[in-house]
């Protein structure tokens, strides 16, 4: 099995904001805070259609971790929209994939975008040193499951603290639906397992001061 991870900076231009008081949601009444109360994991939809993604936000939201979760997805999309799907011609595939909003513990948000780059380095680094299982039964000699996970530095806001946070991005494409799913399960694993144990410095914890 293949995995690729790596980190890019997209931040004005009308690019996607990290809003972590999204309506009905993060830090509004309808704010499911894993932080305090991990059993109502149940109450997000996208963990219980796929419990690998409960488990890794468990993880991301556990008392060991240097970050929080304030939003995340789950949908299949079309292999050749994947990031760094590619597409190969002659083979059926199918594709899964999640994004998950991240912020850090400390200070809420990231104070400056080279704090929130500098720990998408740790993360990918720390990814890089992880072997994933082979390839499934399922996939031919023609055929490798290939899985991708993007970390995207964003402008975020979180209550008042304004700054920036990350958006992870995890896909898996594979010979079948069944297949992306387990590669996916896999990839979520590994991200879990590469989580940097201390809190990253620079976050803005003087903003809310």
């Amino acid at each position: 099995m293949c995995m690729e991870a790596d980190w890019e900076v997209e931040i004005g231009g009308g690019a996607p904001v990290i809003e972590a008081g999204w309506p009905g949601s993060s830090l509004s009444t309808g704010y499911v805070d894993l932080r305090s109360d991990p059993e109502r994991i149940c109450e997000i939809a996208e963990a219980a259609a796929f419990p690998p993604l409960a488990g890794l936000l468990l993880a991301l939201n556990g008392a060991g971790s240097p970050l929080w979760t304030s939003k995340c997805d789950l949908w299949a999309p079309e292999p050749e929209a994947t990031p760094g799907s590619g597409g190969i011609a002659g083979h059926p595939c199918a594709a899964l994939a999640s994004y998950i909003d991240l912020l850090p513990r400390e200070g809420t948000v990231f104070a400056q975008w080279q704090h929130a780059e500098a720990f998408c380095r740790e993360y990918t680094a720390r990814l890089a040193a992880i072997a994933l299982p082979e390839c499934s039964p399922e996939a031919s000699s023609k055929w490798s499951e290939e899985c991708s996970i993007v970390l995207v530095v964003r402008q975020a806001i979180a209550g008042e603290a304004d700054g920036f946070g990350i958006t992870a991005y995890l896909s898996a494409r594979a010979a079948s639906q069944s297949a992306a799913a387990a590669a996916l399960a896999s990839t979520m694993a590994a991200f879990a397992g590469a989580l940097p144990a201390a809190a990253s410095p620079g976050t803005a914890a003087s903003k809310l001061q």
